[in-house]
């Protein structure tokens, strides 16, 4: 992963999510929406999805935050992100219909994303050592919100204004690479020669334990 930190502006265009390259740390700054699971199956079985300009806001946060509506409005509590791969199901029909340059989340996602994305030019960024409590600090502002009462705050669709937000890194390119799929590469040519200097036999097996 890059030691250098890359700061993109959103909406991010087709150029740009191309120009970034696998492992590159970056933060984001402009408008992102918010959902989970409801928002995938409702956008993709449902054809319900919240009166966006996607165009203008193409960043996509996969994250259930923690609200809190105070005598100025909503406040974020905490906005840590859940794990993407729980929608590799319906997140490359969502990236498509949507024309999305940007998700966000935690952990990655899998091969029909990789194509949608290298498709619409999109990237799929990964979180790395921060925590939620610390994300909410650069979210300046909480613009709207869809579904609220339908939904409940957890998967309800929040626009959010943020600064520099993150850093992330890409695991996912606008080439349908994935850097886990890669390291895992990586690692399985390499895993003959580390057995080996451990003295571990070439026959080695590991105990399958039935459920």
């Amino acid at each position: 992963m890059n030691d250098t930190v890359r700061h993109l502006q959103l909406p991010l265009s087709e150029d740009e999510a191309r120009s970034l390259t696998l492992g590159e740390a970056v933060t984001v700054s402009g408008l992102i929406f918010t959902g989970r699971s409801r928002f995938h199956i409702r956008a993709i079985e449902e054809d319900v999805v919240p009166p966006i300009d996607f165009a203008q806001v193409n960043c996509f946060f996969h994250v259930g935050p923690v609200m809190s509506e105070g005598s100025e409005g909503w406040e974020v509590v905490s906005i840590e992100p859940t794990s993407s791969i729980r929608f590799e199901r319906y997140g490359g029909a969502v990236v498509r219909k949507l024309g999305l340059r940007t998700l966000i989340g935690k952990t990655t996602m899998g091969p029909e994303t990789a194509r949608a994305l290298r498709e619409v030019g999109g990237v799929h960024l990964t979180k790395f050592g921060v925590c939620g409590n610390l994300l909410r600090r650069q979210v300046r502002r909480v613009v709207e919100v869809h579904f609220l009462e339908e939904l409940g705050k957890t998967e309800a669709t929040w626009v959010m204004e943020v600064e520099r937000f993150g850093p992330f890194f890409v695991d996912m390119d606008a080439q349908g690479r994935n850097y886990f799929t890669d390291l895992d590469a990586v690692g399985r040519e390499r895993l003959e020669a580390v057995y080996e200097e451990l003295g571990i036999p070439a026959d080695f097996s590991y105990t399958e334990v039935n459920p």
